[in-house]
């Protein structure tokens, strides 16, 4: 079946989205077709809104409207510990928690060789940079608990121990292959307070 011009392009753009294939894509245009254009109008500028007034932090990383982020800028935060994750989504998992006071840094993905993916391709040189000029003491890696999470906290500890760094990786009260942004607060709590040195 052919879809009118709209439809087509609307359900193209939905399909660049992760999981969304061409029956989901229908649907979910043809619904945007029924709501109110208020609510629709407010849709796409929400749309427009995350590509323009979003940025990077240039201290950590992480997704911000200012620069540095408001977690960088806080001095009442322990600024003796950075606590390393693969994605912003993961800070905001992480601050769900209330628990953890430290400071972050987001890698924007992990190593791998397999993709082509290697320490210059992600957030580690500015991670070394931070450490040498900051009093920093301990690194906690929260990397997932998959492959490539497990290499890139081997390849951290391997770089950061030297440096007189305490080194630790979130205890494994997150599931093998699971994400940091699925667990709830508990779980990530225990996570936080098992840690271990590696």
């Amino acid at each position: 079946m052919h879809y009118p011009e709209p439809i087509a392009q609307l359900m193209e753009s939905y399909m660049k989205l992760p999981g969304i294939g061409e029956k989901t894509a229908a649907r979910l245009a043809f619904y945007t077709v029924g709501m109110n254009e208020d609510d629709v109008t407010r849709f796409a500028k929400a749309l427009i809104s995350v590509k323009r007034d979003l940025t990077y932090c240039s201290v950590c990383g992480n997704m911000t409207q200012n620069d540095p982020c408001d977690i960088c800028e806080d001095k009442n935060r322990d600024q003796s510990v950075i606590l390393v994750v693969e994605h912003p989504k993961d800070v905001i998992s992480m601050e769900k928690m209330h628990e953890f006071k430290g400071l972050y840094h987001v890698l924007h993905g992990v190593l791998s060789p397999i993709e082509g993916t290697g320490p210059e391709d992600i957030n580690i040189p500015v991670l070394i940079k931070r450490l040498q000029k900051d009093e920093i003491v301990e690194v906690i890696i929260a990397t997932n608990a998959t492959a490539e999470g497990e290499a890139t906290a081997m390849y951290l500890s391997r770089l950061i121990k030297p440096a007189g760094i305490k080194v630790t990786r979130l205890a494994h009260g997150l599931s093998v292959g699971s994400d940091i942004e699925y667990a709830d607060e508990v779980t990530l709590l225990k996570a936080v307070e098992g840690r271990r040195e590696m």
